[in-house]
């Protein structure tokens, strides 16, 4: 199994707790699968499948305040 890590925005934790609670779920990961297994499922019965709304999102995400490394030769060397 495929592991993903994310880094959530605060405003993004609270409607995921909101969606935990109306759903009833105990665990982030059970939502999360289940929230974006519904989007796909969403998304695939249209006839037309468009990601480009999905487009950019990672780019919200905060960035590291304190990065090991300074660049990317730093981190090969």
């Amino acid at each position: 199994m495929a592991q993903l890590n994310m880094i959530l925005t605060t405003s993004f934790e609270k409607e995921l707790k909101r969606y935990m609670k109306i759903k009833g779920f105990a665990k982030k990961s059970e939502a999360l699968r289940q929230a974006i297994s519904d989007a796909l499922k969403q998304q695939s019965s249209r006839r037309r499948v468009d990601f480009r709304k999905w487009r950019g999102l990672a780019l919200k995400a905060p960035l590291n305040s304190k990065p090991r490394f300074k660049n990317e030769d730093e981190l090969w060397n």
